[in-house]
């Protein structure tokens, strides 16, 4: 759901709607003019890879009996009017604000908490479990798979059905895309309005309940939401998944520089939907010679008649909690507004790294709805181009990340998550960064962490494209930015919102620079707390800064001397050149915040140690880097590229390295500039990078 605009009264969420007999796809729609992430629609369809992705063994053919025997339940048009009436006049109450679990049940038990902390209290994770069943032909429709008639594997959610292999002519197979179905049940206790939600499904979702259609979205990493009424009993959720064609995939507007996994890759949850609504909550902290001022924004949603409504809430930490107050508001049925109060915390216990203080935020309309979260209070600034955390001097290093673990690919368990923060922690990072929106569950463990976060929430284009060229795209591209910044504002660890990846000069014509001007100036209105910044490919930097850079916080920049540049040059020759580059950039770029966001090489054991391409040749090399950066007072902060090797195409062997260090071997389909390995085991160059981290002192926060 796209946030609304930031008027007194906003567009009410979707209406529960009961389930309708589907009839086939979801009719044709384009998806992006309701906003990725929302709403029903028939998402463009490319051709079909006829082989089978991940060599999984094909769906049994024959309709199986459907999974639960039901009794018979009234019409779904009879539900949501009984539904409706109910809500309008306030008897539907399915939780008190504290959070009481509901009883919603699968196989006989209760369904446990979402492992994503922030939200709606109330909410039941419907993880675990699930059948799956590949169709790589697209005939399920046809076969009555909608109403869950299918047998298949069963795969605990989240999981992509083709996380291995990822090489050789199988991952070929596995990366041009396919198809599944995926099929839970659970118990309603009751007769209700509900909300499903999805935080991820590469790449196009389509959602049945008991047969009958909910709706589509397209987009992986970008949550979704489909609202529906439905009777006590037990109810067949089934989900399609197409991954098909990366090719169709970027020409939608979501190219991706990662092995395309398909499926269900994020958690999904399930909630009743009560005669009031507290949603996507915003925090800003100003620190002051008293203490912090705390600005707390929350969105609240009337399902019940016309009526006063108030909504409180407070700020704790360990003994100290502060109460917070909002006006009270008339709101009509079916009507939402934004409320917003301030307060002053005295003593607070700030976030930062090393001292990674949370608060619980709870807001509330009395007992009939609640949102709670685990926030930090802390001020970030740049004044004059230099970054500053809660008024100290940051320096900013790490490594960047993709969420992507041997044998699960990006659909992470908690402890595939809990490894890739040990790992930024094993290299005394205290910062990372991401080309996408990171997991939620991989957030809050950031957060835990006082591991500072600089978020790619724009489109991934190919170094120096831009494939958003239309106004479809466009609005697309705009739209993901404030899902996510909608999504993932609450996290402390987040400093700062990237636009694109790799920008060469001033843009590429279609309207690069002009998304992103405008999506900075709304960003600063609605965010004012954090960095909006790109990434710029260093390789291409402008000679002046044009209109792009303009309302531009912070730039981070890609810089691979040594390595694609100047592979087999003396290190005096490279560590000259990588000097001399920053010392242009930070000419082009005075007064803003610049961050050297990318830089490495690929290691392996099949090359000689001290070549290009061994261990010792990429341990030098990023020890090169980091000396010039921790000498260079403009610079804000350095991040490796990669904390662990990641799959990519299977046909990609490294690029343009082959020019210049020939005899180079490096493994089709999986980056290895990590500094660890695909397994997660540490190369040489992660104790250099260790050392070299350590050497900072103070300023690094």
């Amino acid at each position: 759901m796209l946030d609304p605009p930031d008027t007194e009264t906003l567009p009410a969420p979707p209406h529960p709607r009961a389930p309708t007999p589907a009839r086939g796809v979801p009719p044709a729609s384009d998806k992006a003019s309701r906003g990725a992430g929302t709403g029903a629609g028939r998402p463009s369809t490319p051709p079909a890879h006829r082989a089978q992705a991940g060599g999984r063994p094909p769906a049994d053919r024959r309709p199986a009996p459907p999974p639960t025997a039901r009794a018979r339940r009234p019409s779904p048009l009879i539900v949501l009017i009984v539904a409706a009436a109910l809500l309008a006049v306030g008897l539907i109450v399915v939780l008190d604000a504290g959070g009481s679990p509901t009883p919603i049940k699968r196989d006989g038990a209760l369904l446990p908490d979402p492992r994503i902390a922030a939200g709606p209290t109330g909410r039941v994770s419907l993880d675990g479990p699930w059948t799956v069943a590949s169709d790589p032909g697209d005939r399920g429709v046809r076969m009555g798979y909608s109403t869950g008639a299918f047998g298949g594997q069963t795969l605990s959610v989240p999981a992509v059905v083709n996380a291995l292999p990822i090489t050789g002519d199988a991952g070929v197979v596995s990366y041009a895309g396919s198809l599944a179905w995926y099929r839970t049940s659970f118990t309603l206790p009751h007769a209700g309005a509900y909300a499903l939600r999805f935080e991820s499904v590469n790449h196009r979702a389509v959602v049945w309940l008991d047969g009958h259609l909910l709706g589509s979205h397209i987009g992986t990493y970008l949550p979704f939401e489909e609202r529906f009424a439905a009777s006590a009993g037990t109810h067949t959720l089934v989900v399609k998944a197409d991954w098909r064609s990366p090719d169709a995939q970027s020409r939608e507007g979501f190219h991706r520089t990662w092995f395309n996994f398909g499926g269900l890759n994020r958690e999904v949850s399930l909630r009743p939907i009560g005669p009031s609504e507290v949603l996507a909550p915003s925090l800003h902290t100003t620190l002051t010679s008293h203490g912090a001022t705390v600005d707390v924004g929350v969105q609240v949603h009337n399902n019940g008649p016309a009526r006063d409504l108030g909504v409180s809430g407070s700020l704790s930490h360990s003994d100290q909690q502060v109460d917070l107050r909002f006006p009270r508001r008339h709101l009509a049925h079916g009507a939402s507004t934004t409320l917003r109060t301030s307060v002053n915390v005295s003593s607070p216990a700030l976030w930062a790294p090393g001292q990674p203080n949370l608060y619980d935020l709870k807001v509330q309309v009395g007992d009939e709805s609640a949102y709670r979260a685990r926030v930090g209070l802390r001020q970030v600034a740049w004044p004059g181009g230099h970054l500053y955390l809660n008024g100290h001097p940051l320096l900013l290093h790490g490594a960047s990340l993709q969420e992507d673990i041997s044998g699960h690919g990006d659909a992470l368990t908690a402890r595939d998550q809990d490894a890739l923060v040990a790992g930024l922690r094993s290299i005394g990072a205290n910062a990372t960064r991401a080309q996408h929106p990171l997991d939620a569950g991989l957030l809050q463990r950031l957060d835990a962490a006082g591991i500072v976060v600089l978020e790619g929430v724009g489109p991934v284009d190919p170094p120096g494209a831009w494939i958003s060229t239309t106004p479809v795209l466009l609005h697309r591209a705009e739209a993901r930015v404030r899902v996510t910044v909608r999504q993932d504002r609450l996290h402390p660890s987040i400093i700062g919102w990237n636009l694109a990846n790799e920008v060469a000069g001033n843009g590429h014509s279609g309207g690069q620079a002009q998304y992103i001007d405008h999506v900075a100036r709304e960003l600063h209105r609605t965010d004012p707390g954090r960095m909006v910044a790109v990434d710029l490919w260093g390789e291409h930097p402008p000679k002046i800064a044009g209109a792009l850079y303009s309302h531009l916080d912070a730039i981070g920049v890609t810089n691979y001397e040594g390595w694609y540049e100047d592979t087999l040059a003396p290190a005096a020759t490279v560590v000259g050149r990588i000097r001399a580059r920053v010392d242009s950039l930070t000419h082009t770029f005075a007064g803003k915040v610049l961050i050297i966001s990318e830089f490495g090489a690929e290691a392996n054991g099949a090359n000689p140690t001290t070549s290009p391409g061994g261990y010792a040749f990429q341990a030098r090399l990023l020890g090169e880097h980091i000396d010039v950066y921790r000498h260079t007072p403009a610079l804000s902060g350095m991040l490796v590229w990669d904390l662990r090797d990641f799959a990519v195409a299977p046909t990609f062997a490294g690029g343009s390295i082959h020019r210049t260090a020939p005899g180079i071997q490096l493994l089709k389909g999986l980056n290895q500039k990590g500094l660890l390995d695909y397994l997660g085991r540490p190369k040489p160059a992660a104790t250099v990078v260790r050392q070299a981290f350590a050497d900072l002192g103070r300023r690094a926060g």
